[in-house]
């Protein structure tokens, strides 16, 4: 890691050594009697799989995610979701009641959130709603995290719950101004389903930013928890002595290698292109629909939608059994409800029912 990335972890945790625990060291043996397993199966555990705690960071996982999203294995770390990510960088970096993040709401909660854990102040820069939808005025993101001293600064591109990218030309110009002061964190969760390159592609030139990935959604693995930070090799050993011993499930990693097979990863790219394909039908008939105001462009595999009233389209929907997010919570989103791009077949009872509330209104 280069001096100016080093000096943004917080100065009591650039020598951390973190929890030595019983995986930590390459041992080989036939009789395990160093972590005070059971030397028995669970009952209901035929593979016998899970008597051992895991590899804290397991080696076929690893080189899986990395050949995934084309960086090198030192570069990896995974952990529960991308949300343990988010709470490591915060807890890595900042200094409570110093140190601040920046974020665009509206946006995803949890860096909020996390930085609300740390005690480490919020500075908010609101997206832009302008004739493309909304967009980050990364001007006035620079000045932020110039101005109020911010160690982190979270860009979500495509953006939840707005659905817009983020310039990768506007991401490495904000990285080389904020360099020796803060890191860039570009959370793609939703980035199978965007045209644009990863961010991961400017790492190279901008060691000052990070990415975060997901099996989550594109690959329809939201329970098994894989979330994956793609940054500096130095920034990850860091974060890894900060992370909790064991932090990937044995099945859950088994499951995450197996979904990465080259069958598996096949039938995840024709998914994402059914779902990029349906979000251009679903938006097209939901901005001719009446009593809708205005369907956002999105990257990701939603719509951000504004109602005339967003209170009974929400509860029509419930009533046929269809569930979508309430986003009327957020700044500047009073009417508005994030759908999520269902099957075709789903994304046609969304609109029937949208069709007979107005019918019947």
């Amino acid at each position: 890691m280069s001096g100016d990335l080093l000096s943004l972890v917080r100065e009591d945790l650039r020598g951390f050594g973190g929890y030595s625990s019983a995986r930590s060291h390459a041992l080989d043996g036939e009789i395990w009697l160093n972590a005070n397993e059971s030397p028995w199966a669970n009952p209901a555990d035929s593979g016998s799989s899970c008597r051992r705690y895991p590899d804290p960071q397991p080696a076929p996982l690893v080189q899986a995610l990395s050949r995934l999203y084309g960086c090198e294995p030192a570069q990896v770390l995974v952990g529960r979701g991308s949300d343990e990510a988010i709470d490591l960088l915060v807890r890595a970096l900042c200094v409570p009641r110093r140190d601040a993040i920046v974020t665009t709401p509206p946006v995803f909660g949890m860096y909020a959130v996390s930085a609300r854990l740390q005690d480490a102040r919020l500075l908010e820069v609101p997206l832009v709603d302008g004739a493309a939808g909304f967009t980050v005025d990364l001007e006035a993101v620079a000045r932020a995290a110039e101005q109020g001293v911010a160690k982190l600064v979270f860009l979500c591109s495509p953006s939840n719950p707005t659905g817009g990218d983020v310039p990768l030309d506007g991401i490495a110009a904000l990285a080389r101004r904020l360099a020796g002061r803060a890191l860039v964190v570009v959370d793609e969760a939703y980035g199978e389903f965007s045209g644009q390159p990863s961010a991961t592609t400017l790492i190279g030139e901008h060691a000052n930013i990070a990415v975060l990935r997901t099996l989550s959604k594109a690959h329809a693995l939201a329970a098994a928890r894989i979330g994956t930070l793609i940054a500096d090799p130095a920034l990850i050993r860091v974060l890894r002595a900060c992370q909790a011993p064991y932090p990937i499930p044995t099945p859950c990693a088994d499951l995450a290698i197996a979904g990465l097979s080259p069958e598996a990863l096949a039938r995840t790219a024709e998914r994402v292109a059914v779902v990029r394909s349906e979000r251009a039908r679903l938006a097209a008939a939901l901005a001719s629909a009446p009593g809708v105001r205005r369907v956002y462009p999105s990257s990701g595999n939603y719509l951000l939608v504004r109602f005339d009233d967003a209170q009974a389209a929400f509860d029509g929907l419930l009533a046929a059994g269809v569930v979508v997010r309430d986003q009327r919570a957020a700044p500047r989103l009073g009417d508005a409800l994030r759908i999520t791009i269902g099957t075709p077949e789903q994304n046609q009872r969304v609109l029937a029912v949208l069709a007979a509330l107005e019918a019947a209104a």
